[in-house]
């Protein structure tokens, strides 16, 4: 079957990864209200598009935080690839630098910084958990650093790792040929079997539920990259993410991985958005199937949007050639939205260009008729 869109991936990848494998890259925290939400929510946004405007040309390309990328759609941090695919996020690297975009690699990684590195050219971030250990989050910084990443996307919703039913089901662990390649050296790569979920377990003793603003501050102190608040859905984190340094936000619910039953990201955006009033850049993460989803976020504020499971699915059924395809099919709708719409570059798509359920009216509804 051709795969004409980026959702089909997932009943690919369905098909040929171990049920544990595909439930975790799948699944989300307890009811799956916000994972369904994540997506829902995007179908309740509706376009007003602008007419006979000359689309013959159109320019995607945009700069975060000073780097120039060819359009505003970048690779989400996602774990353990290589139980996607051989390559994992060998892979992705490589598609993400074919694109023309940025890759963030997670922490919990199974190819370690400097072999992502080491497949060639590209802007990438890295995503950081902190650990108990501050000497590891500062040695993972540094090598981060080292090897050429150009920003830290510091995960912030994650004291404790939220309840993913189907990976307790599943005992889910990281294979036993995987490990997590950038704690390899620190006896900190492997994830033991447990009653539950074995990362949850791992999360429990090896992730600091401690941490708070502060160690926002202290993370500038040990590193000169930028640092992206990755888990704000609120006004107010929004207004102390700016307070306390950030160089950007975020707004994420770990696709839907942590708390069920708060907002999808499109949802939070526009109030993340007003209360940075501009400081800072605002990205969007969380629910991106479509070329639509990403004009969407621009037209509430956001500077770009980052894609999770679509790359691990298409990871598992193609490899690279899958990531590369997920990359180009999101760049070819949104190109077509943007002209449909009547935007010829990122700065003239406004709010106006779209209307969502939450907006007044624009006419005044019509008098009640007397009784």
């Amino acid at each position: 079957m051709e795969i004409t869109n980026v959702t089909e991936y997932e009943a690919v990848a369905k098909q040929k990864l171990p049920k544990m494998v595909f439930d975790y890259y799948a699944s989300g925290a307890e009811d799956q209200w916000t994972l369904q939400e994540n997506r829902n929510a995007f179908s309740r946004i509706l376009f007003r598009p602008r007419i006979l405007i000359d689309v013959s040309k159109i320019d995607m390309a945009t700069t975060v935080l000073g780097f120039k990328i060819s359009m505003p759609i970048m690779i989400a941090p996602t774990a353990m690839q290589k139980m996607a695919h051989p390559e994992g996020e060998y892979a992705t690297a490589r598609a993400a630098s074919a694109a023309g975009t940025i890759m963030t690699l997670s922490s919990w990684a199974t190819s370690s910084v400097e072999e992502v590195a080491s497949t060639g050219p590209g802007i990438r971030f890295f995503q950081l958990y902190v650990y108990k250990d501050r000497n590891v989050v500062a040695q993972l910084v540094r090598r981060a650093e080292k090897a050429g990443f150009k920003a830290i996307a510091l995960t912030v919703d994650t004291p404790r790792l939220g309840r993913r039913e189907a990976d307790i089901k599943n005992r889910f662990v990281l294979p036993p040929f995987l490990n997590l390649k950038n704690f390899e050296g620190l006896d900190l790569g492997k994830m033991d079997q447990a009653n539950d979920s074995g990362l949850a377990s791992y999360v429990a003793g090896q992730i600091d539920r401690t941490l708070s603003w502060k160690d926002v501050k202290w993370l500038q102190t040990i590193t000169s990259l930028p640092i992206l608040v990755k888990g704000v859905l609120t006004a107010e984190d929004a207004r102390l993410a700016v307070q306390n340094g950030a160089a950007g936000i975020i707004v994420s619910n770990h696709g839907a991985r942590q708390l069920d039953y708060v907002p999808a990201t499109i949802s939070a955006l526009e109030e993340v958005v007003k209360a940075a009033q501009g400081r800072v850049p605002v990205f969007l993460d969380g629910g991106v199937r479509r070329g639509t989803d990403v004009f969407k976020a621009l037209a509430l504020g956001a500077s770009g949007i980052f894609i999770g499971r679509p790359v691990v699915f298409s990871l598992a059924a193609e490899g690279e050639a899958g990531v590369r395809k997920v990359l180009q099919m999101l760049r070819e709708e949104f190109e077509l939205t943007m002209a449909l719409s009547g935007c010829r570059s990122l700065k003239e798509i406004t709010r106006d260009h779209i209307v969502a359920d939450w907006d007044t009216p624009r006419t005044h509804p019509r008098a009640l008729p007397r009784l």
